[in-house]
């Protein structure tokens, strides 16, 4: 007898275990043929509807409802049984159940979780579930607020993510969601002071390496990067800059325009990216990804500094220190969801988008109206600069070439990405408090290049951050990342490419600086702000960056490579800067 017989000739009357047990039957069985399968979830929805929405006479009985939502569950994991669930009288049927069984929280998780699955598999029903005769948008927004374990956040938060992917489709619920105060929220607040509520909360459980909190900090964030993304496109928003081209929406990059409405989700953002536990040993893990993904969404202007960068005095020539990192094996991230795939995300396209921006922009003034956000004694710009150091420490220990097979071999053990997706988001987050706050690129550039900085040695041979990211601009494989990072240095040195060669030495950012038109070694003049000596007073050579008796060795190797016809002279370094009276 097949499951759909065996479920189809039970009645009321049945013995309860004989009900329970072919329910289990159903939940493990292997997959069955298309038509029995649709049928068979069309029957179990039905006895649903009638015992907990209708109180009608059905085979099933309440405490029935987690076992029959997880065969459900089961059954619509492939793409015909999501066909069935996507319905738009069964997605409404599922949010009942999930409202209607809030006091059985498991089973009222299992309909969210069918929910989910169904969005996942099919696009239509995020739209269908946003419709008036649904409403499951703001149901999962009242959900959400009322959610009272890491789970339950997940849930709602992953649906509400699924559902504003698409601006064209979810356009007039993302306006209502960040503009209409709910009476029933406490302080009578937006999505936004409940996504700001659960984070700091979720702050608290991943601390406590509460079941299940990684991923609904994950999921949340997600949906955070959503409204970030769409909500400026949608509303009347201001541009950041004034050198930005209004250009129409789909065509508009994130970061160019800004709401004052969502301005107040900047500080739960900074207080996650501060005191989340940090992976070991390689701390760009989500949901710390996903928080910066949101960050590089944000303004960084005057308005905003005390939250990006706190009010207390900083130091600029102490370099921040590690902080204890947390093992990613030792912090539960839970298992008691289904491992559901999340769809490929469009940040990668945002991101890169992003990143051209800032490319072609070259510096940028991010100024808008003033806010209202409380001081915080975070200091962003310190904890980006750790971040950046410890993972750029994992991906490139000691002097490693970036382009050796090694490191991308690493990148796949840390989940089949490259060093671009990895570290992009990051370099563009520091980037952009270069560019907006002065006081951040002055301590971001001593920290990365202070004035006692040993120039005994070629800096791009350095074992540190420093040598590094100068090996970074001269990588082949990671692309992105390399455009990413030479326009960090460069805003960290003003924009400026006399200041940039003053501070790496020509020879390191001489490829970056030719696609930014600059074909030859600018002039070092004292107004770049660059060092002409080192702290000890000897002179420091424009091309290296080295001390001069570094630089004589370079000389000969680069006259050794043009003897042999391996260099053109026209591509000499040495020789242009001898042309142009560079080298005294």
């Amino acid at each position: 007898m097949s499951v759909l017989q065996a479920y189809s000739s039970l009645s009321s009357s049945s013995p309860r275990a004989t009900i329970s047990h072919t329910l289990q039957l159903i939940a493990g069985a292997p997959p069955i043929d298309p038509p029995s399968c649709k049928a068979l979830i069309q029957l179990i929805i039905d006895d649903l509807q009638a015992v907990i929405i209708d109180g009608s006479p059905s085979r099933l009985i309440r405490d029935d409802a987690f076992s029959a939502l997880s065969a459900v569950k089961g059954l619509g994991k492939i793409p015909h049984g999501a066909q069935v669930l996507a319905l738009v009288p069964n997605l409404k049927c599922l949010m009942m159940l999930a409202i209607k069984l809030e006091t059985a929280p498991d089973a009222s998780n299992e309909a969210l979780k069918c929910v989910a699955n169904t969005l996942l598999l099919s696009e239509p029903a995020r739209t269908r579930l946003l419709s008036q005769e649904i409403d499951g948008g703001n149901i999962c927004v009242d959900l959400l607020q009322k959610s009272a374990t890491p789970e339950s956040t997940f849930l709602s938060s992953r649906i509400l993510f699924l559902c504003t992917a698409s601006s064209h489709q979810s356009s007039a619920f993302i306006e209502s969601i960040i503009e209409t105060k709910r009476t029933h929220f406490p302080g009578n607040g937006t999505i936004l002071d409940v996504i700001a509520f659960k984070l700091d909360d979720l702050i608290a459980s991943m601390k406590a390496g509460t079941k299940m909190s990684r991923n609904a900090m994950t999921d949340l964030l997600k949906l955070t990067f959503n409204l970030l993304v769409h909500y400026p496109k949608l509303a009347p928003s201001e541009l950041q800059s004034p050198g930005i081209v209004c250009s129409p929406v789909d065509q508009k990059v994130m970061g160019d325009f800004w709401n004052s409405r969502l301005d107040g989700i900047l500080p739960p953002l900074v207080r996650a990216f501060q005191t989340i536990p940090l992976s070991s040993p390689n701390p760009l893990t989500s949901p710390l990804t996903h928080i910066i993904h949101s960050l590089i969404t944000i303004p960084v202007d005057a308005s905003s500094r005390a939250v990006w960068f706190g009010t207390c005095p900083h130091s600029h020539s102490t370099t921040p220190q590690p902080s204890p990192p947390e093992s990613t094996t030792s912090s539960p991230t839970g298992s008691g969801h289904d491992n559901q795939s999340t769809p490929k995300e469009p940040k990668a396209r945002h991101i890169e988008r992003a990143i051209s921006s800032v490319i072609s922009a070259g510096r940028r003034s991010f100024c808008c109206s003033p806010r209202s956000d409380s001081p915080s004694a975070a200091d962003c710009a310190s904890r980006a600069y750790e971040i950046l150091d410890m993972t750029l420490a994992h991906f490139l220990p000691g002097d490693i070439d970036p382009d050796d097979p090694a490191v991308r071999d690493l990148c796949k053990i840390d989940g089949d990405t490259s060093l671009d997706e990895i570290l992009c988001p990051l370099v563009l987050l520091i980037t952009r408090f270069c560019l907006g706050d002065d006081d951040a690129k002055t301590r971001i550039r001593q920290w990365l290049v202070p004035e006692n900085l040993d120039r005994t040695h070629p800096l791009e041979k350095r074992a540190d951050l420093l040598g590094r990211c100068l090996r970074l601009l001269a990588s082949v494989y990671h692309s992105r990342l390399k455009d990413a990072m030479g326009e960090m240095l460069y805003a960290m040195c003003d924009s400026n490419a006399s200041s940039l060669a003053g501070y790496f030495g020509y020879g390191n950012v001489a490829g970056f600086l030719y696609h930014k038109g600059v074909v030859s070694a600018p002039p070092v003049s004292a107004a770049s702000g660059a060092p002409p000596t080192t702290a000890s007073g000897l002179p420091i050579n424009p091309i290296t960056g080295t001390k001069e008796h570094e630089a004589e060795k370079l000389f000969v190797l680069f006259d050794r490579l043009e003897k042999t016809g391996a260099l053109p002279p026209s591509q000499n370094p040495y020789r242009k800067a001898f042309q142009e009276g560079k080298m005294g």
